[in-house]
């Protein structure tokens, strides 16, 4: 399994010769957000899948999905799917609640629960669930979208991987997000053998840069230090937008 993170929440899970994205922000700005930090997204070939988490713009853009061909499979939460096709017409989508899965090549995508407001914004009618996913072939992986701290943690592993959210795009966070204490928390519940810090330092709005600057260049490395003392059986790997980690496969 070979993962490619390319910055906030957006993954390229490759195994058994599929390819699964997570949430994908493919553009260099997004709506307030300024200015990606780090690389565009280059994808050698389509993704099989897509797995999108919940409606919120940073992590269901959809002018990133309409770059995608439409054969391209949406897994979706629960909820979504009339939504996501009045505005990107007939696409193959499956509509996924937690516990439930479905196979992509080799592959099982099954959906886990995430604790955040699974709502496109607020104040909007357009409600659906909040997910995670674990993704399994040759290694498992859970990609937890964006979620706080929940007690059914512990059943989503055991994992071989996390792709856990740190942080978020602003100088703070609300609730349903985790900090870099937060997510060496949710080490230590699910148990994986690796993680990587996702959902932080990529999308910069204006004015970010002069506030607080510190909260787009150290969550990373805060949650290794952080998990180092809280789950130290989990081995963090700090990667940088478009930087790759590669996991063997079991003998």
């Amino acid at each position: 399994m070979d993962v490619t993170w390319w910055g906030h929440a957006t993954v390229a899970i490759q195994d058994r010769g599929t390819t699964i994205l997570t949430d994908p922000v493919l553009r260099n700005r997004l709506a307030h957000l300024h200015r990606r930090r780090g690389p565009r997204p280059e994808l050698s070939a389509p993704p099989d899948a897509v797995v999108i988490s919940h409606l919120h713009g940073d992590h269901c853009d959809l002018p990133s999905l309409r770059m995608l061909p439409r054969r391209t499979r949406l897994i979706v939460p629960k909820g979504s799917a009339p939504f996501l096709r009045a505005r990107l017409g007939e696409r193959d989508l499956v509509e996924l609640a937690p516990g439930e899965e479905t196979t992509v090549g080799e592959l099982c995508v099954r959906a886990v629960p995430a604790s955040h407001d699974g709502g496109r914004t607020p104040r909007s009618r357009v409600r659906a669930i909040a997910l995670g996913y674990v993704v399994s072939g040759s290694r498992s992986a859970w990609f937890g979208g964006d979620t706080g701290l929940f007690d059914e943690m512990k059943a989503i592993g055991p994992v071989d991987l996390a792709l856990v959210p740190v942080w978020g795009w602003g100088w703070t966070l609300g609730p349903g997000h985790l900090d870099p204490a937060g997510a060496a928390e949710a080490m230590r519940l699910i148990g994986p053998g690796r993680a990587v810090p996702i959902h932080w330092g990529t999308l910069w709005p204006v004015g970010c840069a002069r506030v607080r600057p510190d909260r787009f260049a150290r969550p990373g490395d805060e949650f290794a230090a952080h998990t180092a003392h809280l789950a130290p059986e989990t081995a963090v790997d700090v990667l940088a937008p478009g930087e790759s980690l590669s996991l063997a496969s079991r003998p």
